[in-house]
């Protein structure tokens, strides 16, 4: 299933859940409120509201495996709203991270847990 309401879609399921991926469902958050050119403060209100909903769905489910960008490695973007996408998803990954059990990241085609 495709859907920017994450949360909605994790309180409805009963299986193992696959999440793939919280880059692309930012990117569908920041499109569909048109947040790019917005405000940092109203970004993030509209992203933190949207991510307590996400966590507590998570929470509830006992499999899931969720799928993120590691973006703080990388080159410094030039543009603002790449710096801002380079941060609500720092936001996002540690606030997840903070829910699951198990944290591992997948470089190089190794696994690290964390």
């Amino acid at each position: 299933m495709e859907t920017a309401d994450v949360a909605t879609a994790l309180s409805e399921a009963r299986s193992p859940v696959l999440v793939d991926c919280l880059g692309t469902w930012l990117t569908a958050i920041m499109d569909g409120e048109a947040l790019w050119s917005a405000a940092t403060a109203d970004v993030y209100a509209v992203l933190e509201a949207r991510l307590d909903g996400l966590c507590a769905a998570l929470t509830g489910l006992p499999t899931a495996i969720v799928v993120t960008n590691e973006v703080g490695l990388g080159v410094v973007p030039s543009h603002s709203s790449g710096v801002l996408f380079r941060d609500l998803l720092g936001t996002i990954n540690r606030r997840v991270a903070a829910v699951c059990d198990e944290v591992h990241l997948v470089i190089a085609g190794r696994v690290l847990k964390l």
